[in-house]
């Protein structure tokens, strides 16, 4: 009787058991399973993991090593570059075969072609599956051929393609006749030294089971109210799956076969907005860096530390900008709508360079993910695809009053300006002097003065503007 062959599924941004392909495909081959990690930072090209995406990933893992265990096997980590890691792994155990999900970061594309010749060449079975999107890539274009530019035509295309079904999760796992070494995963210090993550936990439990019972309770209890509440950052009315669905907790798939049953398009929509993002990175890879309106890289910026600083803190003297930086330090994520405003103010008010604004959300998100992230700052900085134009610039007085009118948001991450009325709450430096010993502000003191004005911000990126159209 031949010996049973091994396959190695190497798991990467996909860290799940239901509906992966990589894995279903290793089942259904008969073989084997060796479910690996590899830490491979170097890998990473230029976007190694931020700070708080490590603090997500040591927990699913714990999440991922757990629900293997229950079906007969565990997950292997190993750190280093993942060919030579791959490679020898392959040699260690015997293995014949590699299964992998892709990812669609340029450099990734670019580092696993390269694995994927080299193994091939080694005489191994080496095969890639799309596991992240709803679509790959390639499969979506426009009438007249190329990719999309625009997402309303990308949405109502990519409707009218058929969606494949979710796959089950195994039942239990072939194991190889003998495990290789693995790290031990506190080796790898994916959790800060500092605890700067300590609340965290409060607000997020990653793995597979935690994404599944999220996406219910939202679908159960918030999805109706969802096109009306997501703008509100005061209150839970949004899905808060992005870090679940970038590692892998869920896929695309499950979450679009679901919602489609219970509701209309205003969920499902944002769904394709990340798979835009991901479109428009897969087709323009130079976008991480670069503006895709090639004329923006021309833009005046005016680079200054301090500023930049103040606003990573939290301290720009403007509320509802400084609500949601700290919301980020806190927990490590943005409510979207104040994203969109604390954005704004970096790039327009500040005149802060978009590529400054990416590199902290990168950092410091646990939903830190390269096509959304990019997409979203050139989306603000007017140089993407289907950008807001530049000239539109957020009032940031006006957007908080519009959207934490209760003021409920911003009293919860900046206290110091919790009694404050209502009418003064997003612009204290017009508080009559009463009013703010009464509430205990000291503008200057334990709250900032505006960094800039909102009228000298918003003449001073208008007239870079100018400079920018005129060449």
């Amino acid at each position: 009787m031949p010996e049973q062959n091994t396959v190695i599924v190497w798991f990467r941004q996909d860290l799940r058991l239901s509906d992966n392909p990589a894995l279903h495909e290793a089942v259904e081959s008969g073989g084997a399973i060796l479910p690996l990690y590899i830490l491979d930072d170097e890998g990473e090209g230029d976007w190694p993991l931020g700070g708080a995406s490590r603090w997500w990933l040591h927990h699913s893992l714990v999440s991922l090593d757990s629900d293997l265990r229950k079906i007969g096997s565990k997950l292997t980590l190993l750190r280093g570059g993942s060919s030579e890691t791959l490679a020898k792994l392959c040699e260690a155990v015997g293995a014949k075969s590699v299964f992998w999900n892709r990812r669609y970061e340029p450099e990734i594309i670019a580092r696993d072609t390269k694995i994927k010749k080299s193994l091939a060449d080694k005489g191994l079975e080496v095969r890639s599956f799309n596991g992240s999107l709803l679509q790959s890539p390639l499969k979506v274009e426009k009438k007249s051929g190329g990719p999309f530019k625009v997402f309303t035509p990308f949405w109502n295309h990519l409707k009218t393609l058929k969606m494949r079904e979710p796959l089950p999760a195994p039942g239990k796992l072939s194991a190889p006749k003998d495990w290789p070494d693995s790290d031990e995963l506190d080796s790898w210090e994916l959790l800060p030294k500092l605890d700067w993550a300590g609340g965290f936990s409060d607000y997020w439990t990653p793995g597979e089971n935690a994404a599944t019972d999220s996406l219910d309770e939202f679908l159960n209890d918030r999805v109706k109210s969802y096109d009306e509440n997501r703008d509100n950052p005061a209150i839970v009315g949004v899905s808060r799956m992005s870090p679940h669905l970038h590692f892998g907790e869920i896929s695309p798939i499950q979450i679009w076969h679901k919602v489609d049953r219970r509701t209309g398009d205003a969920y499902a929509r944002q769904i394709a907005w990340r798979e835009f993002a991901f479109h428009l990175l897969y087709h323009f890879p130079e976008t991480s860096e670069k503006a895709l309106r090639p004329e923006f890289d021309r833009f005046p910026w005016k680079e200054n530390q301090d500023w930049l600083k103040a606003w990573q803190q939290g301290r720009t003297g403007y509320p509802i900008v400084d609500a949601g930086m700290r919301e980020l330090w806190s927990t490590g994520w943005m409510h979207n709508r104040v994203r969109m405003i604390a954005a704004s103010f970096l790039v327009k008010h500040l005149l802060q360079p978009w590529h400054s604004g990416a590199e902290w959300f990168w950092d410091t998100l646990v939903d830190a993910d390269l096509p959304n992230n990019s997409m979203g700052w050139q989306w603000v900085a007017g140089s993407g695809a289907d950008a807001s134009p530049y000239f539109r610039i957020f009032n940031p007085i006006t957007q908080g009053e519009r959207f934490d009118a209760k003021g409920e948001y911003t009293r919860k991450w900046v206290p110091e300006l919790a009694r404050l009325p209502d009418k003064y709450l997003f612009k204290p430096w017009e508080a009559p002097a009463n009013v703010l010993e009464y509430a205990g502000v000291d503008l200057g003191g334990n709250y900032p003065q505006p960094i800039v004005s909102h009228a000298e911000g918003r003449a001073a990126a208008l007239e870079a503007y100018a400079k920018l159209k005129d060449g």
